[in-house]
């Protein structure tokens, strides 16, 4: 019989764990598969982990990985897949804002063939700020990446093995899954759903996880960034010099230029603006060089992705994750 592993990042979740126990086990009951979950605690400072072990406790097809220290979403979801026996893979966040009962309808594309399902936000429910920065970020990236990048879907997809066995082999550290799962390629379906409010807790991707993650996906899959430093460059570079060719036009045609209200200021206004204007241009073009030079840094120190501090029913490092480091055998 086919399988299916549930992969459920979690951090800081125990207000919302009890429900999602509830909801996820009853949402596996009407799949008509035998399926594991394997939940990620990514260093959570409060009773997750022991909500964990006692879930393992009751029920031995809830497993899970407890990091030394957080991690980050995206590598808390890359250790969920590194552990996945599943045929099928669904990731899902602990929060309930994906609802478990959609998986049904991500496992019906599934078999009629199609390797990646993601699931597009119709509707959500976050605040106005995040719901159109969201909205932006999607259909910028949409337009600076050569990908055909899925708009207003987010990490609740499902993926077929295969493409798991390509994720898992890919070691970048600045991990954005949604632009990975497209780079995979293979054949990609979407399922649009309503997004839910949490169903109890805090959020816990504050605006600047977002940002972070924004930036991962933009600066990992386009190198756009680079390309408009150039351009800026040029159109500064064409504009500097035709105010330079002004500013000399107005010295040698002084009382022509007065006539019409040109005359040359004897002040620093211009040189001061122009000074600030420039030292901007060259702060923002550094600053994209910074975040690729950046990345770079972190991928030549091969550090491991994460580090286990304790785990419950699964194996602590599967031979498909060289750059995991148990630190509990």
């Amino acid at each position: 019989m086919q399988t299916v592993s549930v992969v459920v990042p979690c951090f800081n979740e125990q207000a919302v764990l009890p429900e999602l126990f509830k909801r996820l086990s009853a949402a596996a009951a009407t799949w008509g598969m035998d399926y594991e979950v394997i939940c990620v605690d990514d260093g959570s400072q409060d009773e997750t982990w022991k909500l964990l072990k006692q879930q393992h406790a009751a029920d031995s097809r809830w497993c899970g990985l407890s990091f030394a220290r957080n991690f980050g979403h995206q590598t808390a979801v890359s250790a969920g897949l590194s552990h996945a026996k599943g045929d099928a893979v669904v990731i899902i966040d602990a929060d309930l804002q994906d609802p478990p009962e959609e998986v049904t309808r991500l496992l019906a594309k599934w078999r009629e063939g199609f390797e990646v399902v993601f699931a597009t936000r119709k509707r959500r429910l976050d605040p106005l700020p995040k719901r159109v920065l969201a909205w932006g970020f999607y259909r910028v990236l949409a337009k600076l990446t050569p990908l055909p990048m899925a708009r207003d879907a987010g990490d609740f997809c499902l993926l077929d093995k295969k493409v798991v066995a390509v994720m898992k082999a890919l070691p970048e550290r600045s991990r954005y899954l949604r632009g990975l799962r497209t780079w995979c390629g293979f054949r990609q379906a979407s399922v649009e759903y309503d997004r839910a409010e949490r169903a109890a807790g805090k959020p816990q991707y504050t605006f600047r996880k977002s940002f972070k993650l924004a930036m991962d996906g933009l600066f990992s899959f386009s190198a756009m960034p680079l390309r408009l430093a150039t351009y800026l460059g040029l159109w500064v570079s064409g504009f500097a010099f035709l105010g330079a060719v002004f500013t000399f036009a107005q010295k040698v045609f002084s009382a022509e230029f007065a006539k019409i209200g040109l005359a040359p200021d004897p002040g620093f206004p211009t040189i001061v603006i122009s000074i600030l204007f420039l030292g901007g241009v060259q702060l923002i073009c550094l600053g994209i060089l910074g975040e690729y030079i950046g990345r770079i840094y972190e991928e030549v120190k091969d550090r491991p992705l994460w580090i286990l501090r304790d785990n419950t029913g699964i194996s602590p490092n599967p031979p498909s994750n060289p750059k995991s480091v148990a630190g509990k055998p």
